[in-house]
């Protein structure tokens, strides 16, 4: 029995319509893939373009302004601006002198990395023991190693100040975390040991400062006497994620962004950047110190460094101290530390080589 007319034209629509029909899904389906696709590309440009904004100012020092807050210290609002701005950071500059504690100094300039001029504050001692380097931290200039300069000075030894390449007295507006201030350790280790009465040469560093003085001795064979480093980090990457966890964001992908950017500008593999590896490379007999509640350089991170060492080491912590000067947290603690060590490298009635 035949269909009706009907149902068969009814057939014949549908079956005509059909193909239309999927070209317009079809086309549909590809302009929302289109869209999908752009903005994930959009999203993709702008979270790298935060990211090298970030990694630029946090290593290309402002001529003015003020310096953004610790993250702890600001609201949710504050940390989104901050993240899509980027930190700001004055370029560091002295805001004292050693004759503001009372110490006669004199004022340095040698070469130093990237083809900058260095600036030092040397600080001599009768009869001294030895000459102590002090290298600062990131964003900070020599004057900030003012108070453990004046210790060492009361124990018997000349201080030698150092500002790293972009900081203080010294030339450029720059830094790289400790990369390229390696470099400025070997120079300021090379012209601070040919000075008159130098006798024997520690390296003092804090925090960057620390980073700079194991990857400096590590690359350039340098043989002081002994290292005294503080809060040094274990990777630059460790490091900047622990930056982000502190202010309670998650560090993927910002921070490995930040290091990609941040190398790429400085023209070194942030990721390879890795002290830790350095310290493999280091036989001076250390001092390690670090504070037990430091949410910047981990706890863990000392010990790795502290581990990868490779010759006479002492490892110390100072509770409750995070990422500051721990002679400034445990005045009494630090001293006692630095003197024992001191004390049986140098006794105090050495003067010199």
């Amino acid at each position: 029995m035949l269909p009706p007319v009907s149902e068969v034209r009814a057939r014949t629509w549908i079956t005509s319509e059909a193909p239309c029909c999927r070209r317009v899904l079809v086309m549909r389906s590809v302009v929302g893939i289109k869209r999908i696709s752009a903005a994930l590309l959009m999203a993709v440009a702008a979270i790298n373009f935060t990211a090298y904004q970030q990694a630029r100012a946090f290593t290309h020092f402002a001529p003015t302004g003020h310096r953004t807050p610790p993250p702890q210290t600001l609201s949710l609002g504050q940390k989104m601006q901050v993240l899509v701005k980027g930190v700001e950071v004055p370029r560091p500059e002295s805001r004292r002198t050693p004759r503001d504690l009372g110490l006669e100094f004199e004022r340095h300039v040698f070469p130093g990395s990237r083809g900058v001029p260095l600036e030092a504050w040397l600080v001599p001692q009768v009869g001294a023991r030895g000459t102590v380097l002090l290298f600062h931290g990131h964003a900070a200039s020599k004057d900030s190693q003012l108070r453990e300069a004046s210790v060492f000075h009361r124990m018997g030894f000349n201080t030698f100040l150092v500002d790293f390449y972009g900081s203080g007295g010294s030339g450029g507006n720059e830094t790289s975390i400790g990369f390229y201030e390696s470099v400025d350790v070997a120079r300021s280790f090379d012209y601070a040991r040919k000075l008159p009465a130098a006798g024997p040469v520690v390296l003092y560093g804090a925090s960057m400062g620390a980073a700079a003085v194991i990857k400096g001795v590590a690359d350039q064979q340098l043989k002081p006497e002994a290292l005294i480093l503080e809060c040094p980090f274990d990777s630059l990457i460790g490091t900047v994620r622990h930056r982000f966890t502190t202010m309670g964001i998650p560090s993927f992908p910002l921070a490995d962004l930040l290091v990609f950017w941040g190398g790429m500008q400085a023209g070194f593999n942030g990721f390879q950047y890795r002290p830790v590896e350095s310290a493999a490379r280091v036989d001076r007999p250390t001092l390690l110190m670090s504070g037990a509640n430091d949410e910047y350089v981990r706890p863990e991170e000392a010990r790795s460094i502290f581990e990868a060492l490779t010759g006479p080491k002492t490892l110390r912590f100072f509770a409750g101290v995070g990422h500051d000067s721990c002679l400034r947290r445990r005045p009494d603690e630090w001293k006692a530390a630095v003197s024992a060590f001191l004390d049986q490298l140098l006794p105090a009635g050495e003067t010199g080589h």
